[in-house]
């Protein structure tokens, strides 16, 4: 069995799951998320807490049973707390800033990037910590997001300017060694 797929998820307060079959809708303060599953898989709610559960042991129910599990605990993390991702940038006369909802990046490029957030996404940005902070309450819709954000001006390994995500390692080079060949 899965450790992860056979541990219940608790509904907490606030949330409201309605399961019909293999679709699962959840709503909460930060939004709403539905979606289908895999026929292969069982999921029930029963007095505050969702099981999944799977028919046999066969490849393709094993591999789906931890994952159906975490996607479903997600979604209900999302709609109580919400994700965030945090993206810092480095280098000269890079900056990011918001202009109403728009994200707006200058990143050493002729002209400016705009950055438009899809439904459920906002931008918080903080200049003096070189920060944008992406919000909302799909985790797989703000990962997205900050991914397509962070290949505006990926780190370059030499000098390491770039768009970064906090507390991503960066793998440096070393320069030219300064001596010719003789």
């Amino acid at each position: 069995m899965s450790r992860i797929g056979r541990m219940p998820i608790t509904v907490p307060a606030g949330v409201q799951v309605a399961v019909k079959g293999t679709d699962v809708n959840v709503k909460g303060p930060k939004g709403e998320l539905q979606r289908v599953f895999s026929p292969l898989m069982g999921i029930a709610l029963e007095n505050g807490q969702i099981t999944v559960t799977r028919r046999s042991d066969l490849a393709p129910e094993r591999a789906l049973h931890g994952t159906t599990r975490a996607v479903i605990n997600n979604m209900i993390l999302g709609v109580s707390a919400g994700f965030t991702t945090v993206l810092e940038w480095d280098g000269v006369g890079y900056r990011a800033e918001l202009s109403g909802k728009t994200l707006t990046l200058h990143m050493g490029y002729s002209h400016p990037i705009s950055v438009e957030p899809p439904t459920g996404i906002s931008f918080e940005v903080d200049a003096k910590a070189r920060q944008i902070k992406v919000m909302g309450y799909d985790k797989e819709v703000v990962g997205q997001v900050a991914a397509d954000i962070r290949k505006v001006r990926p780190v370059e390994p030499y000098l390491g300017k770039g768009l970064h995500y906090l507390g991503e390692k960066i793998r440096r080079k070393a320069g030219k060694s300064g001596k010719g060949k003789k």
